[in-house]
């Protein structure tokens, strides 16, 4: 339910990670999305949560899934691997003009896998554009300490967007399922944010909130300088706070939609929470070491949720 999680790594019995399209830094498939369009989909990578999560969803659904993740991958290699910002740019435009053609009855070679599942399943349009701008807000600048409004509009755009798609391919109710996608794209989006900080900052990147870090003497940070910081744990114990607060608003929606609608998200939700517990339990002193959950943990996890 995140385009940047289902394409970056996910947390994946024993530990492995799942390379795919981030936060959702992973190894790409060079040419990924130049492939012709007989050649198979992008697949998240076996023992992930998502690919687990995926699995247990009935075919039609399954098949639906794996074609909206071929999309978020391959436009999010665009944003990430995609060469100069000019040309990123110009083929995310490609994207957008890509998507537009298949709303208008005529289906671009790349987007073949997703004409079926956008008919069956009512996929919307803007949430496939949304997507793609939440790709191009890291394609056309490093983001660096965004103010919690764009920060939100980001979180959107790359998780709650996924979701919108995600939950009509579950089968919610459509207030529900927006409810869900909202809350449950935030909270992965945000253990993305905060898994991934020092990676991020490698590359140029702090998605951390500016007003957080203002707060703590920052007004204008660099990744290097945020890092740094002896006070950086506060602003991550508070995007870790508004992280939970979304995990628990979206198993409240959960706990009132049809279990069988909620089975993945459900998965997929409680795996992340599993990261963010870790990250708590770690601290955000450096150096932080990478946390991955348990096999055992995760296997309760499927045990628990990946059941109906």
């Amino acid at each position: 339910m995140n385009a940047r999680t289902t394409s970056r790594q996910a947390p994946s019995e024993g530990g492995a990670s799942e390379v795919a399209p981030s936060h959702v830094g992973a190894s790409r498939e060079a040419g990924a999305r130049d492939a012709p369009p007989e050649a198979a989909p992008a697949l998240p990578a076996a023992g992930s949560s998502f690919y687990t999560a995926m699995r247990l969803l009935p075919p039609e659904q399954r098949e639906a899934m794996y074609a909206v993740y071929a999309f978020c991958r391959a436009v999010d290699d665009v944003a990430d691997d995609g060469g100069p910002r000019e040309a990123r740019a110009a083929e995310l435009a490609r994207w957008r003009a890509d998507v537009d053609a298949l709303y208008a009855g005529t289906v671009p070679p790349r987007l073949v896998g997703l004409a079926e599942p956008v008919r069956r399943f009512g996929l919307a349009r803007e949430d496939f554009q949304a997507v793609i701008d939440g790709m191009a807000m890291d394609a056309q600048a490093d983001i660096v300490a965004p103010d919690a409004r764009t920060l939100d509009l980001y979180c959107d755009r790359v998780a709650s967007a996924v979701g919108r798609l995600s939950v009509r391919i579950f089968g919610l109710a459509e207030q529900p399922g927006r409810d869900l996608a909202h809350h449950l794209g935030r909270a992965l989006q945000l253990t993305n944010i905060l898994r991934d900080v020092d990676e991020d900052a490698a590359r140029g990147r702090l998605y951390l909130p500016s007003e957080r870090l203002a707060a703590i003497g920052l007004a204008h940070p660099t990744p290097a300088a945020a890092l740094a910081h002896p006070r950086l744990g506060e602003v991550c114990a508070a995007l870790a706070d508004e992280a939970e607060a979304h995990y628990r608003a979206a198993w409240r929606v959960m706990a009132g939609a049809p279990r069988k609608a909620t089975k993945a998200p459900r998965l997929m939700g409680a795996a992340y929470h599993l990261i963010l517990e870790g990250l708590v339990r770690r601290g955000w002193a450096a150096p932080r070491a990478r946390v991955r959950p348990g096999k055992l943990r995760l296997v309760g996890v499927v045990l628990r949720h990946g059941i109906v």
